[in-house]
């Protein structure tokens, strides 16, 4: 008898996965400062030790070009990434933002719906820094990984001593400000022993929306410690624990991968337009070299290709860019792996061809499938969510 679980991969495999060739932009991820106050020991930056900056001046090449060219649909986000981005000023923000819509309003007819975002270790929020995030209904993601004991074991300032304090400052002052956050937690082998502490903290936390990203192997960050096959079972029974605890205190604590796997299962998300989809999501360093795919490829150097800077915002254009000899080879590098795994993946269509940093950094090349990043973020979460919509429909024998 086919299961439930069995019928649903099926169905979610055979759903029609068309890609366009290129974007539209979703996600811009501008670096502010290559620096970063603290010295987390799984960060995949090598230049986090630099005091180098983007100056304001690249803003009007980048977005006059990003409106000027067809990549551009509705509308999309800037996130401020990829270093501290509280260590530079608020009036590099209120200026950036100010002279973004001015662009925007110039160039376009019907100005294009601009969102803002930044990624923060928390340790840095003042009252100016709310005052701005207010203002600007800026989209605020705090690095928190939960309880002390779990946090202060990796994201620690240049002197090794732990952060956990000062983030919660962040936190309670965003909420005193009615400011809404929601927070990216790396887990990593010591975290998957603690699923009740970990949700009890968010919860007691007044934290209502958690994101769990994954110890990964990506950049400098050279091993994770959720390799083999004993980090992943104790991975999908930290998950389906999480899980549970989310069913029992209903609308205590929305967690991303839950909600994104159950979208995408019901097909309210769209899993076409991924990482592996050129110019969906677009990436400038400090010096306004520009990248697409995935964000972490964009301070990395690379034995197959040099590094992965297809350009930079002075001298070229996207379409430019698309025409480059290297921008081609990694593309079609990509594309190949994507159709690796539509061959190869019963989980293909849930996630669409995975992520191509993961593997490249995992397997050395983009031309391959599956990774350990894809094990554990899509495979076992679709088992875990599929499983429990099975029991909610009451097909424990997949009758």
């Amino acid at each position: 008898m086919i299961s439930f679980v069995q019928k649903s991969i099926r169905q979610l495999v055979e759903r029609p996965s068309e890609q366009l060739e290129v974007g539209p932009v979703k996600l811009v991820v501008i670096q502010p400062t290559t620096f970063c106050n603290l010295d987390c020991d799984y960060c995949y930056l090598p230049d986090r030790h630099l005091k180098l900056k983007f100056s304001l001046e690249l803003l009007n090449p980048l977005f006059e070009k990003l409106f000027k060219s067809d990549l551009v649909d509705q509308g999309f986000t800037v996130v401020w990434h990829a270093g501290e981005p509280l260590t530079m000023p608020v009036e590099f923000y209120e200026e950036a933002f100010s002279r973004i819509e001015k662009i925007n309003t110039q160039l376009n007819a019907e100005p294009v719906k601009i969102r803002h975002g930044i990624q923060t270790n928390g340790t840095l929020i003042n009252d100016g820094w709310c005052d701005l995030f207010k203002r600007y209904h800026v989209n605020v993601g705090i690095s928190l990984d939960g309880p002390a004991f779990l946090h202060d074991a990796h994201r620690v300032t240049r002197k090794g001593l732990g952060t956990h304090s000062g983030v919660m400052r962040g936190v309670k002052l965003l909420q005193e400000n009615g400011i809404g956050l929601h927070v990216i937690a790396v887990l990593t082998s010591a975290s998957l022993d603690y699923p009740d502490e970990i949700f009890d903290f968010f919860v007691e936390s007044e934290i209502r929306h958690v994101g769990f990203n994954v110890d990964e192997e990506e950049g400098t960050n050279e091993t994770s410690s959720l390799e083999g096959n004993e980090a992943l079972a104790r991975y999908r029974d930290f998950m389906t624990r999480l899980l549970e605890l989310t069913k029992q205190n209903p609308e205590t604590l929305k967690i991303r991968e839950f909600e994104q796997t159950r979208n995408i299962i019901v097909g309210k998300a769209d899993i076409t337009k991924g990482q592996h989809v050129p110019f969906t999501m677009l990436n400038i360093s400090h010096s306004g070299d520009v990248s697409t795919f995935s964000p972490e490829l964009l301070s990395m150097k690379s034995e197959v290709y040099g590094d992965f800077v297809f350009g930079n915002i002075l001298q070229d254009d996207f379409e430019s860019i698309y025409a480059t000899q290297k921008f081609q080879r990694i593309n079609s590098d990509i594309r190949a792996g994507v159709e690796l795994c539509k061959t190869q993946c019963q989980y293909f269509s849930v996630c669409g061809g995975g992520a191509p940093s993961n593997k490249y950094f995992e397997n050395g090349t983009f031309t391959s499938a599956e990774t350990m990043y894809c094990k554990l973020t899509t495979q076992i979460l679709t088992d875990i969510v599929l499983k429990d919509l099975e029991q909610q429909l009451g097909l424990p024998n997949g009758e």
